[in-house]
């Protein structure tokens, strides 16, 4: 009987642990290009300058909680790190990319972008991307 008890106490502090561990960051990939932003669809006008990035319309419109105002999007000011050929920038959510065929991709400012490759290149395939809790 005290094998048994000490089996399910060790039982129970292994689920407790791995429940109370965070979860590993998803790692997602798809293209990157970069765009002059305005007003987008978060509300927010920025810049050439800005460290911002517009995700797939279908990411953007599929987000939990978004509902037929762009605006109150709750991916809307989201953080991301985005990472390609060993270098990174960080960015925040504030558009919708309308011409973004995969659901992974991102249209970045031209500062964000240049932070990952030049402007001349025009379009990088396989940027890997995550949130920023």
């Amino acid at each position: 009987m005290m094998f048994f008890t000490r089996i399910l106490t060790f039982l129970s502090v292994t689920a407790l642990l791995t429940a109370a561990l965070p979860l590993v960051p998803r790692t997602n990939v798809g293209e990157g290009t970069y765009y002059n932003p305005g007003l987008g669809s978060c509300g927010i006008t920025n810049t050439a300058s800005d460290m911002i990035v517009a995700v797939s319309h279908l990411l953007y419109d599929s987000y939990p909680g978004a509902t037929a105002n762009p605006n109150l999007n709750p991916i809307c000011n989201k953080k991301l790190v985005a990472t390609y050929g060993g270098k990174s920038v960080t960015v925040t959510v504030t558009d919708r990319c309308m011409g973004c065929a995969g659901v992974y991709d991102l249209d970045f400012s031209p500062a964000a972008f240049s932070r990952l490759a030049s402007t001349s290149v025009g379009r990088i395939n396989g940027v890997n991307w995550e949130w920023v809790a």
